[in-house]
């Protein structure tokens, strides 16, 4: 019980570890390679029961071999694993016969059918060398482990998309792995913002990613350069967003950077800007302090796509929007309006674009035939408009596919 409270887990399990680590003992000291042995402890007595147990078969499930027609120190758990579409070899140390099984009870107390396991009591040994001893243990220690990860795995698996907070615990090769209590959480390098500045004992909040049961990874995937960390973050703030009467239709971020988000409102009279924006703009400077120097822009999102767009190029105030075929839009402003409008490096159009999932052409009012340069920004790949949707790299499995070393994945 002591073990089971200071682990977390269910006595039920530590029990089951010790049953496997002391049937495992029992055949490294008195069983055979092949036998599978059981151990079971009465907690109440402290007593002890040994038992073999077999598999019940017959020719549709296992192949019989003569003497010498197996290839001179072949081993057959070889042969098996090499050619799994071939039936396991009959071992009379873990199998039985349907027809000797016949009137004997299976370990649910029913009688033995094919594939049922039935079982043998074995003579009750308490005395073990030191071999089988470290044999226990390593299994006791083994099962623990596994058993401890399921329980903390099971745990964050209801978190995923939840933002967390966490203490930074150290960096490993650009990654940052991170104390989350039970678990120890892994920010890969393209997850992380450029131009934050992490230091072990740092307590920040992340979004828990993905939550995977690969054991060559760490389980727990966290990300601060995720849009949606900006979106969980406004949530937390908002009221309005929680209870669903305003929400956030798209967002577009360039982390470190800037960030647009388009909102709406479900409700009569809710002005969905001005809830997230917050009296004197406490709730969007909450946000704001969670990502450092980050530029937010909230627009009001529209399903005009005129009206949307113009929006999206926000704070620039846009005169005309002209709509061309293949989700294509020349936009006019006035000269002083240019530069705001396209942004430093073409910033502002180029997260418009994203946003909208439209190809933004900023030109200016004056001279409607010159094109401006960095004042096109193209649609995004694959996306008709920015989405909402916790997504991670994978490989097609559901599994989370760390970045190659040193790469930086734009978003």
């Amino acid at each position: 019980m002591q073990v089971a409270e200071e682990k977390g887990l269910a006595p039920e399990k530590v029990f089951e570890a010790v049953e496997a680590a002391i049937g495992s003992a029992y055949k490294k000291e008195y069983g055979k390679k092949g036998e599978i042995i059981r151990a079971k402890l009465d907690p109440s007595k402290g007593e002890l029961e040994f038992m073999q147990v077999k598999t019940v078969v017959d020719d549709t499930t296992v192949r019989f071999v003569e003497d010498g027609e197996e290839e001179e120190g072949q081993s057959v758990m070889a042969e098996d694993h090499d050619d799994p579409e071939k039936l396991p070899r009959y071992n009379p140390d873990r199998h039985i016969l349907l027809e000797e099984a016949k009137g004997m009870k299976n370990t649910e107390g029913e009688e033995a059918k094919l594939g049922d396991e039935v079982t043998f009591p074995l003579e009750t040994h308490e005395d073990f060398g030191r071999i089988a001893a470290q044999a226990a243990k390593q299994v006791i220690l083994q099962r623990l482990r596994e058993s401890e990860r399921e329980s903390v795995l099971s745990e964050w698996r209801t978190k995923e998309g939840q933002v967390i907070s966490g203490v930074i615990q150290r960096f490993e090769r650009g990654h940052v792995y991170i104390d989350l209590g039970r678990a120890v959480g892994v920010m890969f390098a393209n997850e992380s913002v450029q131009g934050e500045h992490y230091r072990p004992g740092d307590r920040l909040r992340f979004l828990v990613l993905n939550v995977q049961e690969d054991t060559r990874l760490p389980g727990i995937i966290l990300s601060r350069s995720h849009p949606n960390f900006v979106l969980k973050l406004f949530e937390l703030e908002v009221p309005e967003l929680a209870d669903k009467s305003c929400e956030i239709k798209a967002i577009a971020r360039e982390p470190g950077s800037r960030t647009k988000i388009a909102v709406a409102s479900n409700v009569e009279g809710v002005d969905p800007v001005g809830a997230c924006v917050g009296q004197r703009g406490t709730r969007v400077m909450a946000v704001n302090n969670e990502l450092g120097q980050e530029k937010i822009d909230i627009i009001e999102w529209s399903e005009e796509a005129e009206e949307f767009i113009k929006n999206a190029l926000s704070p620039a105030k846009v005169k005309a929007v002209e709509v061309l075929p293949r989700r294509e839009a020349r936009v006019f402003v006035d000269e002083d309006q240019l530069s705001l409008a396209i942004g430093r490096g073409g910033q502002n159009v180029r997260l418009a674009a994203k946003l909208t999932g439209w190809k933004i052409d900023v030109r200016s009012q004056a001279a409607p035939d010159e094109v401006q340069e960095g004042g096109i920004a193209e649609i995004p790949e694959g996306a008709e408009e920015a989405k909402t949707v916790v997504s991670s790299e994978d490989d097609g499995t559901g599994q989370y596919v760390p970045p190659e070393e040193g790469k930086i994945v734009d978003d």
